[in-house]
């Protein structure tokens, strides 16, 4: 196990789909209904960019699939899926911090991910018993 590397693929999976996230909630507050999109497309009622977007999204969930699949291979299961729990935090702190997602910090909100990271760190911070380090 090489866990440098396999937490160097998580971060870029939970990079990718915190970025596909965005993209998409960008996205869908400029576009009709998913139903009704041929039908604004052939009616050239739609945004391109928007649309365009949509599509560069849907790469990204591919690609950070990819980039958890290559994770998967060298991080054990605990750390691995907890590492995915940053992407809800990485989201909830660019909403609320970027004007165009019209999204508002709340101590609720705020406290919550604030747990959700320590508990990341807590499960990170020490060596599962059994691994070895090969970074």
């Amino acid at each position: 196990m090489n866990l440098r590397r396999g937490f160097t693929f998580a971060c870029g999976s939970v990079l990718l789909v915190s970025g596909a996230q965005l993209g998409m909630r960008w996205s869908m507050t400029r576009l009709p209904e998913p139903a009704q999109w041929l039908n604004a497309i052939s009616q050239g009622d739609v945004s391109l960019s928007a649309l365009g977007v949509v599509f560069a999204a849907i790469l990204a969930y591919a690609l950070s699939m990819l980039c958890w699949l290559l994770a998967l291979r060298d991080l054990p299961l605990g750390r691995a899926y907890s590492l995915l729990s940053i992407s809800y935090a990485l989201v909830y702190l660019l909403a609320a911090s970027l004007p165009v997602f019209q999204e508002s910090f709340t101590l609720s909100k705020t406290l919550g991910v604030t747990l959700v990271i320590l508990g990341v760190l807590t499960i990170n911070s020490r060596r599962t018993p059994g691994s070895r380090n090969s970074a």
